[in-house]
């Protein structure tokens, strides 16, 4: 039976994305909350859990700097799946409390970016109040129902089914100002715990790339590893190195599998031309986009291309 872990505290988004994969019976599947990304992360390296499930893009502020500096670094993890969920968000207060008694409120900083204007018009004096996950804040509210400390604010921004899970009220739905907002999460593991997902025709690679050196061209010449293979990139985004000011590496996503073989040629080009290239996964899409190929050689071309090869290699006729 594997562990799970997600970042929690129970009812963040990220319990949810995750429940759409175990299901929601802890008996055959348990799953921990962890207080943050990094330790969801850490509980994966160190053997606590075997998958841990956390937040790495959001459609309106883009990558979360938690999970891709955890993944460029330490002990190499990889994504074995993805969840895509719908994002939208409550305003949350212990019952009784009214829209006019709500002077502060509180949620992750991401909710927060995806909530502002619908704040700035019904509550413009509402002071914010910064917690570590959209569920905490709903959390800290129930605790002042059981007789625990004040939480030091009258409403929580959280996702719907947190409130129904601390038992809060809900005095506002859907005050995200962007409709259609989702967040994308991945489920990491240890290298050779799961077996790698096989191709399946709509997959999605992970890797981070460190260029060898600070010259014009360098982030260029990476590039072009893909786009001389006719490769997609579906999300490219640079996160400091952490060894010296003006270092930086670069957290790609592309359409297709490792064992594709334009794929593959990609990979053994970056290699060469990159000081560092970690491999973070193949595994199927679950956004419901299809892989976007450029014009020119199909995969049959570059199979048999392969296989051209390595017949002359063997000596054999051409």
């Amino acid at each position: 039976m594997l562990r799970y872990a997600f970042f929690g505290p129970v009812g963040t988004f990220s319990e949810a994305a995750l429940r759409t994969v175990i299901g929601s019976d802890d008996r055959q599947a348990p799953a921990v909350a962890m207080s943050s990304v990094d330790a969801t992360i850490e509980a994966v390296r160190t053997g606590a859990a075997d998958v841990g499930c956390v937040p790495i893009e959001n459609s309106v502020e883009g990558g979360v700097p938690a999970t891709l500096d955890g993944l460029a670094t330490g002990d190499p993890l990889v994504v074995v799946a993805e969840v895509v969920i719908p994002v939208s968000f409550v305003l949350a207060v212990k019952p009784g409390v009214r829209l006019e008694d709500v002077t502060r409120v509180s949620t992750h900083s991401h909710a927060y970016a995806q909530v502002r204007h619908w704040l700035h018009t019904h509550l413009p004096e509402a002071l914010y109040v910064p917690a570590t996950s959209t569920a905490a804040s709903a959390q800290s509210l129930a605790a002042e129902l059981d007789g625990g400390e004040p939480a030091g604010f009258e409403g929580a921004i959280c996702a719907p089914f947190a409130a129904r899970r601390f038992g809060l009220d809900v005095l506002a739905e859907r005050i995200e100002d962007r409709e259609g907002a989702q967040t994308r999460f991945v489920l990491l593991s240890r290298p050779g715990l799961e077996a790698m997902p096989a191709p399946t025709g709509n997959d999605k690679t992970s890797l981070v790339v460190f260029l060898r050196e600070e010259r014009p061209g360098a982030l260029v010449e990476a590039l072009e590893q893909f786009v001389t293979r006719g490769i997609n990139l579906t999300r490219i985004e640079s996160r400091p190195a952490g060894d010296a000011l003006g270092r930086y590496c670069f957290s790609i996503d592309c359409d297709g599998h490792v064992a594709d073989a334009r794929v593959g040629e990609a990979l053994m080009g970056l290699h060469r031309v990159c000081e560092q290239v970690r491999f973070l996964g193949s595994y199927p899409r679950s956004d419901g986009g299809r892989t976007i190929t450029g014009h020119g050689p199909t995969e049959t071309d570059f199979t048999a291309a392969q296989g051209w090869l390595d017949r002359l290699r063997n000596g054999s006729a051409s």
